[in-house]
Formats: C-alpha cells, structure tokens, sequence
C-alpha cells in the first residue's frame, strides 16, 4: 500500500507540473506573446497576440491587380506596416519524456488546430496614364485582412528547477478569406514563465 500512494504521489506532482499555465514570448511566424493553459492533463488552449509577417511581392501585386483604383492604375510597388496577427488553438499533448531517456525535466510532444486572424497595412504606388497629368505617382492604402484555421505541431520542454518551459513548432495557415485557399508555412520557438 505504501508503494502504490508513493506511486501515486510522484504520478500527481507529473500531471500537475504538465497542467502548469503560462506566458511567453514566440520568435517566429508570427511573433507573438503567449499564452498557454492547460483544461487537463493533455489539452491545452492557447492565445497569441503579436505582429504578423506580410505576404510575398506576387501576393500583394496580384490583390492590386484584382482591384485596381481606376481601370488604367499600373503597379508601380508597395510597402506594408502596421501587422498584427491574433490566434486562438486548442492542442493535445503526450508526455515523450521516456520514449527520449530524458532524465531531466520532462518533454510533451503536442499538435493541434486554431484559427488565424492576420492584418496587414499595404500601401500602393501606381501610376495612372490616362490622367491629366501623366508620369506622376498616385498612393492608396488598403488593409489586407486574412483569417483561416492553422494547423501545427511541436514540442516544450519543462525545466524540473526553474518555472519556465522552451518551445519549438511548425505549421501551416490557410486563408479562407481573402484569399481562399491560399497556404502559408509558419514556425516559432519561444519560452513560457510558468505560474
């Protein structure tokens, strides 16, 4: 009897440390502060709030192309600013901690979905040869707002002696509006202080 509560004494302290919240900061795509809280022993939710990275030259050239400010507007170049991108994901976790040999601290192994809201500032320079007076530079800013689910996967690694845990993971965004379909591969690594 004695054996199986000291059994079920270490069991508990594991599933507690697993089931510890925490917030963070992501380096990666997106950047992003973090928050993560366990509902139970292997699922988790997690919020990110951060800056979004902006899409590719041929993306933005093509959205102006399929929206032009006049008929006769010719691309002559953009830039963007004013990104930030929110999250909201649910994951489930398993402990590989024995599967590695890993004789300290423990690794959860996890993957999950969520959905995406990114928003991008863009600001278009064109030309227009059918205006009055030809050659010169027209400017239009536009929000680029896309949101479509992720999907993702990963691991953290919790530290026995100090509260935080180190994080690595992958995975790919698809853009249900604005443009749908389109896929973007996104990756972070980071660190949570755990309370």
């Amino acid at each position: 009897m004695k054996k199986l509560l000291i059994v079920a004494m270490v069991m508990a302290t594991c599933i507690a440390n697993a089931q510890e919240d925490g917030i963070g900061l992501r380096l990666g795509e997106p950047l992003s502060i973090t928050y993560k809280k366990f509902l139970d022993g292997n699922i988790a939710i997690e919020g990110m709030f951060g800056r979004a990275g902006a899409n590719s030259a041929q993306y933005y050239f093509r959205s102006f192309d399929n929206n032009r400010p006049t008929s006769n507007a010719f691309y002559a170049g953009h830039s963007t600013g004013s990104s930030f991108s929110f999250n909201v994901r649910g994951a489930y976790h398993e402990d590989i901690t024995d599967d590695l040999n890993i004789d300290q601290g423990y690794l959860l192994a996890y993957a999950g979905a969520g959905l995406q809201l990114r928003s991008t500032r863009v600001d278009y320079t064109y030309t227009d040869p059918s205006s009055s007076v030809p050659g010169i530079f027209y400017r239009e800013s536009r929000r680029n707002i896309d949101i479509g689910p992720e999907i993702f996967g990963g691991s953290e690694y919790y530290f026995d002696d100090l509260p935080i845990s180190v994080f690595a993971e992958i995975g790919l965004f698809m853009e249900l509006l604005d443009r749908f379909g389109h896929v973007k591969l996104q990756g972070g690594i980071g660190v949570r202080y755990l309370f």
